[in-house]
């Protein structure tokens, strides 16, 4: 009889339970020296496009499924993210390109599997300057308690209490040349109540604009920064692992599969609007800053159970984690954050609303 393999059980044994450290360690993040290369560009390939108009490999096994809001949020019931086939993530990424955000209860995937699940959508990414578990650089954890918030105040000097929660949205690492797009995030342990997230819609959030600032936006470019979070490392004394973290990127962009464009700006990243004098970049930015935040007719918000998952398209939405818990408990999850295509705007494209209302009427029709 063969011996068992040696590694493969080493490596079993030695598997960490996220969930368990937050619980008993609390901030259980490493901070390594280890540096990194600049991002190098490379060719996305979107699941999505090999998806299913019909997504029927989703809709007829799961249990349930009904959308959260008419523009964004769709819940599934009934699968395990951790058994799905590749021609279900490939539905999958096809739904969440044009729902925006989908959600799953219940879910048994561990952080490994959910590695390997995100590898499916592009390559992981390793953030700049966040910790991260041990030996698990491609992972990003969402840990907030009171102790932990006064020890980010304390070193950085960054005051959750002091910020408003219109400051909050964002899309994740859109400083980077290529950024985040297909995302998922598992929360496993919640304070008793609150810490609930929203996402908005930047199919949406461009539909809701005029037809004339519609047009002035498309075209221009913004620029993108992670200054700030570069700025809160050196302050706690943590290394920046890579050189650059600007990029600049179309106000909006056009989904590479969809086709819809979307507003593609936000409050934590997009710092200015190329070739505008800072006047005018400011009070466009801000304009934009406040549609967003105050698109209550295009957001959703998710109320958490513990092993909630979300899987989101970075590329057309922003979302925000409510902070009226860190006062009164603990919320702990860790996120997996494969990279997209570099953004870009395709004059030909259409909206969301332009396109469904001529599938629609061309359905009418037939």
């Amino acid at each position: 009889m063969a011996p068992p393999n040696t590694d493969a059980v080493i490596q079993e044994f030695e598997k960490l339970n996220l969930q368990q450290l937050a619980r008993t360690e609390g901030n259980y993040l490493v901070y390594p020296k280890t540096k990194y290369p600049a991002l190098e560009n490379f060719e996305h390939h979107d699941p999505a496009h090999r998806g299913d108009p019909n997504k029927a490999s989703i809709f007829k096994n799961a249990t349930k499924v009904f959308d959260l809001t008419p523009h964004i949020g769709t819940e599934i019931h009934g699968l395990q993210l951790s058994q799905l086939t590749d021609q279900q993530k490939d539905d999958l990424a096809l739904l969440v390109a044009e729902r925006g955000v989908v959600f799953f209860r219940d879910q048994d995937i561990d952080v490994y599997q959910a590695r390997e699940f995100g590898k499916h959508f592009g390559p992981l990414h390793v953030h700049n300057t966040f910790g991260h578990p041990e030996g698990l650089p491609e992972v990003h954890v969402v840990y907030f308690d009171s102790e932990y918030t006064k020890k980010i105040k304390d070193t950085t000097g960054f005051d959750l209490d002091l910020r408003s929660a219109a400051q909050g949205w964002h899309s994740d690492v859109t400083y980077e040349p290529q950024p985040a797009g297909l995302t998922l995030l598992k929360i496993d342990t919640l304070p008793y109540s609150g810490g609930d997230t929203l996402w908005s819609s930047g199919y949406t959030a461009y539909d809701r604009l005029s037809p004339a600032f519609q047009k002035f936006l498309e075209g221009l470019q913004a620029v993108h920064s992670g200054q700030g979070q570069v700025d809160e490392a050196n302050r706690a004394g943590h290394t920046v692992r890579r050189d650059h973290w600007t990029a600049i990127h179309p106000v909006v962009r056009t989904h590479p599969v969809t086709g819809w464009k979307s507003l593609f700006v936000q409050y934590g990243f997009t710092k200015s609007i190329v070739g505008l004098p800072k006047k005018e970049s400011d009070a466009i930015l801000n304009f934009l800053f406040d549609h967003i935040a105050g698109g209550a007719d295009f957001q959703v918000r998710f109320k958490w159970e513990e092993n909630s998952v979300a899987v989101w398209d970075n590329r057309v939405t922003n979302h925000n984690a409510i902070f009226d818990y860190i006062h009164f408990g603990r919320r702990h999850g860790w996120r997996i954050t494969p990279l997209g295509e570099k953004p870009y705007f395709d004059p030909n494209s259409k909206s969301r609303k332009q396109d469904l209302a001529e599938k629609q009427k061309a359905e009418n029709k037939s």
